[in-house]
């Protein structure tokens, strides 16, 4: 191996050999890491060489970015990733951690190339240590981060708690990472990645993805590259990383096109999310082209430099979301959108998204615009970009449609005695006034048009708009062991029409929620809007877990409130 691969070259400055740094240097876990951190390891980093070690941190003046969408010069193909940080931002904190992250993406690249794999890991040297990959990747990245000087928290897939790295909160930054994304698949020498975003201040809850000031992956293949997006400036850039150990900006991407080619994650949710069978059943009459590795990283990226083609990764009622918002799905779609893509969660971007927990997930696809339009219409009935309102300045309406499934009340002890309730909420706007809404959801004869799975509603005893109504209803929307379809026999507790509410509660049923109560409210959102809200509560299961049911619940209700949308459009062009 050349010594030009194992040496790092920071900011200009020819650094000593990774390999001996880290031969005698070990550091302490990033669990450990704390306010004093920096000042009790500044003098032995592993990774930067004595000009980063010894800087003092009272040399480094903080200094807020300007937010401009002109950059200060045109940034350049050719360009060492300095010169192009230096052109893409004024702020020297941002080009100082996006430095610091680049020399770790790069050591990062010579542990997964020349890691030892064997039985269930691939591991390699840090110090004294034989770590696996994605731990060594998760300590460098910390590292680096602490020796930027300008990170006051990070966090990671890895130790998703909040680290304090000793930046400043006022005028530095906080970043999330999955420091290997694909590391189960470095065995067989597949492509894998870094992912990180970065977010201004010292809150990384409480924002969006639309807040980052910067994104970027490093990935790890044929050929070692690191893209990066940044907020202000227009495009996705990506860097070679030479033999001489230098970064060099190779290639920009502002423009997503249509084309053939798909990438469909966690395809066993087509088992029982039949929209899901059918976008992939789409893809394949289409004759797409099949290009999916396994990685996320190399499954998006592609998308960048092909300049075309969707990535999907889609929920369904036995299949939760995996793919984490703030490490993962957040720092991605700020790629994909800047390059000139889209970006869904099934109803919004996911830029718009709200981070409340840091282990937040969700579903997604990324791909140009007609495929995004096509992924919302097909799971949803509808899309918010089938009006052609760019992403970026969609309308309000449209960023407010939201899942907010709250667990209430999660003290599982209380589950014998029955006295709390599993309960839940959510909602979202419909593009029809509200009388029309009304109309369509209160008539028992016309539930099979927005509820998911429907295949008969029968009413025993009353009338639909009366309380005391009873009705049975059946099909598919609990999957059974058995196959067979499920059947809801439910009682209207009320119904007020003045206030566009009613409520019904399960009598009896073949799917173990007997009790529960369902109320549906609709109320004026102005515009000619309306907003759907359905709030659930259910006796608490035994042996059931909380989590997966409420999460369930607040699926198959999300998918009833996009489908009145799609029905209400389907009503007014038999009119027409």
């Amino acid at each position: 191996m050349e010594a030009a691969n194992i040496t790092c070259c920071a900011r200009g400055t020819l650094l000593s050999s990774v390999a001996s740094q880290h031969s005698t240097t070990s550091l302490a876990s990033p669990r450990s890491i704390s306010a004093s951190y920096t000042s009790k390891c500044l003098k032995s980093s592993s990774l930067f060489g004595e000009s980063l070690r010894t800087m003092p941190r009272s040399s480094l003046k903080v200094s807020k970015s300007k937010k401009s969408s002109t950059l200060v010069t045109k940034c350049e193909i050719g360009d060492s990733l300095e010169e192009f940080l230096s052109k893409a931002t004024e702020d020297k904190g941002l080009i100082r951690l996006m430095m610091c992250m680049g020399e770790a993406i790069r050591t990062i690249a010579f542990k997964v190339r020349t890691a030892s794999c064997g039985g269930t890991a691939c591991v390699n040297s840090f110090g004294d240590e034989q770590l696996a990959v994605d731990m060594l990747a998760d300590k460098l990245l910390f590292e680096a981060l602490t020796y930027s000087h300008f990170c006051k928290y990070a966090c990671s897939e890895e130790v998703p708690e909040l680290q304090d790295m000793g930046g400043p909160a006022e005028g530095g930054f906080s970043v999330a990472f999955d420091p290997l994304d694909g590391s189960s698949i470095v065995d067989t020498n597949f492509t894998v990645g870094t992912i990180f975003g970065v977010w201004p201040g010292d809150k990384l809850t409480g924002v969006t993805g639309r807040d980052q000031v910067a994104a970027a992956m490093g990935i790890y293949g044929p050929r070692t590259t690191y893209v990066i997006a940044l907020k202000d400036c227009p495009g996705t850039h990506e860097f070679l990383l030479l033999d001489e150990g230098k970064w060099q900006h190779v290639k920009d991407t502002t423009e997503i096109s249509e084309g053939k080619m798909f990438s469909p994650g966690n395809l066993r949710a087509t088992f029982d999310n039949p929209d899901y069978k059918n976008l992939i059943d789409y893809y394949v009459k289409e004759k797409y082209t099949l290009r999916y590795t396994g990685g996320m990283v190399p499954d998006v990226n592609q998308i960048i430099v092909k300049e075309k083609g969707v990535f999907t990764n889609v929920i369904s009622p036995t299949t939760k979301a995996k793919l984490r918002l703030l490490f993962e799905v957040a720092p991605l779609g700020l790629l994909v959108e800047q390059a000139g893509g889209y970006s869904s969660d099934g109803t919004q971007s996911v830029l718009d998204k709200v981070i409340v927990n840091l282990d937040d997930r969700t579903q997604v696809a990324y791909g140009s615009l007609n495929e995004i339009i096509r992924f919302e219409e097909t799971l949803y009935g509808s899309s918010r970009l089938k009006k052609g309102v760019p992403i970026l300045h969609a309308e309000k309406r449209n960023s407010q449609i939201s899942l907010q499934t709250k667990i209430l009340s999660t003290d599982k002890k209380l589950i014998g005695n029955g006295n709390k309730k599993w309960q839940g909420s959510v909602g979202g706007i419909v593009d029809a006034p509200i009388d029309k809404v009304w109309n369509l959801v209160s008539q028992t004869n016309r539930l099979p048009e927005w509820m998911p799975m429907i295949e008969r509603c029968t009413g025993l005893d009353g009338h639909d708009d009366a309380p005391g109504y009873i009705r049975l209803v059946s099909g598919f929307m609990f999957p059974q062991e058995d196959g067979d379809r499920s059947w809801i026999k439910e009682k209207l507790v009320s119904m007020e029409p003045l206030s566009h509410t009613y409520t019904y509660k399960m009598l009896a049923s073949n799917v173990g929620l007997d009790g529960s109560v369902n109320t549906l409210k609709l109320l004026d959102y102005g515009d000619g809007c309306t907003l759907v809200s359905w709030s659930y509560e259910i006796n608490p299961l035994e042996g059931a877990c909380e989590d997966n049911l409420i999460d369930f619940l607040g699926f198959l209700y999300k998918s009833c409130i996009n489908r009145i949308q799609a029905a209400l459009d389907a009503s007014s062009q038999k009119v027409v």
